[in-house]
């Protein structure tokens, strides 16, 4: 899952020039790693680094209310939440949800639905990436035990990450994305080193990749299409 970050600031392509009245594609990454990987392979998105957690993705989404954007799309890394989950894996969210956790007592929020998921799914699969399309939880603090990765599933997640229903909270009323790689699993959790390495060059490898389809995605079919939005969006 995403870890540091700090408030929205640019990094990577600023992708200003040829930008329509609208505005375009504006990405948020939680991590700074995120934020250079994806900007090195963008050429028009613009790319900002949101912060790890809910604290700093809800302050982030105030300063990315102020973007002149069509279209917001989460990028970053997340967790697999079951057996299947590979490294490398490109989540493409159709739905989002919020879910706190005090202690052992859940308050879940209903969840939300994702914009662009089709087209998202269609370009990332015809690279040639292992593309799985569901549902992302957001949780306050990391998921370490399979008692609770359990309890994720049955409400129909597939990945988990901190920051994806948190920004879209925050910009509620923006056509919303999310587009995560899968960096640890079950069999390979974050407190394994030897794991944790493989995987984290596979996820990185594929990040970069999944950032360049989704640029090119949009440079060839127009934000409001792949994301069916229609026009500026109101703060």
């Amino acid at each position: 899952m995403s870890h540091g970050g700090s408030d929205a600031r640019s990094e990577g392509s600023s992708g200003g020039a040829g930008r329509d009245a609208g505005g375009g594609l504006l990405i948020a990454a939680p991590m700074r790693l995120e934020a250079l990987l994806i900007g090195s392979a963008t050429r028009t998105a613009q790319v900002r680094r949101t912060g790890m957690g809910c604290e700093r993705s809800f302050a982030a989404a105030r300063e990315l209310r102020k973007q002149p954007a069509a279209a917001v799309l989460v990028v970053g890394f997340c967790g697999g939440l079951d057996e299947s989950s590979e490294p490398g894996d490109v989540i493409v969210a159709d739905r989002l949800l919020r879910n706190e956790v005090t202690g052992r007592d859940e308050h879940p929020a209903k969840p939300t639905a994702c914009a662009g998921a089709d087209a998202l799914v269609a370009m990332l699969a015809s690279r040639g990436l292992r593309v799985r399309r569901g549902m992302v939880v957001s949780v306050t603090r990391q998921v370490r035990n399979e008692w609770w990765r359990a309890k994720l599933r049955e409400r129909g997640a597939i990945a988990v990450d901190m920051e994806s229903a948190w920004l879209a909270r925050g910009l509620e009323g923006w056509p919303f994305g999310v587009v995560r790689v899968v960096v640890d699993t079950p069999a390979r959790e974050l407190t394994r080193p030897l794991a944790t390495l493989t995987g984290g060059v596979r996820a990185a490898v594929v990040l970069r990749r999944a950032a360049g389809a989704v640029d090119r995605l949009v440079r060839e079919h127009g934000v409001h299409t792949v994301f069916g939005s229609d026009g500026y969006p109101s703060k």
